[in-house]
């Protein structure tokens, strides 16, 4: 089974995402999905993805609830931003901060974090450095933004410790 579906989740949800960005069931298109979710997870295969094993289950709940909660402050922090712009222009900016995560997963699961949430844009680490380059929409209290990521990278390290 491992031969045809080697990631046999990630098939399945390429296969819902493909037949709803399609908005049909048609048998084509489920085909033409299946095709292109199980060529995908070869395609994973060949890449040989690392394997992480999250230790503490209720910490990464607990850390999905405050992304969550951060991802809600933000939106109202960028609407608030939008609202008030033709009256005072935000101060966009980069910033630099140095990171001590190692894993590739937790890396990429920052990523995601950083992407999601309204107002940063995750732009470059450097694998040398050890360091993040971000963008902030509006950059009021630099040290708030610097504050976040360790924090989240406090709770990455001790997920995937």
């Amino acid at each position: 089974m491992r031969t045809w579906l080697p990631y046999p989740l990630l098939s399945a949800g390429l296969l819902v995402i493909w037949l709803l960005l399609n908005q049909s069931v048609a048998p084509g298109t489920i085909v033409m999905g299946t095709l292109l979710s199980t060529g995908l997870g070869w395609v994973t295969l060949k890449l040989s993805p690392l394997r992480s094993h999250p230790r503490r289950v209720l910490y990464a709940l607990r850390f999905g609830f405050t992304v969550a909660l951060d991802v809600i402050r933000s939106n109202l922090a960028v609407a608030a931003v939008i609202l008030r712009a033709r009256r005072r222009p935000p101060s966009s900016g980069f910033l630099t901060v140095d990171l001590d995560l190692d894993d590739e997963n937790a890396l990429a699961l920052l990523a995601c974090v950083m992407t999601a949430t309204p107002g940063t844009a995750w732009l470059e680490y450097d694998r040398r450095r050890k360091s993040l380059l971000f963008h902030v929409l509006d950059m009021e209290n630099e040290h708030v933004w610097i504050e976040t990521i360790k924090r989240y990278e406090a709770a990455l390290k001790e997920i995937f410790g």
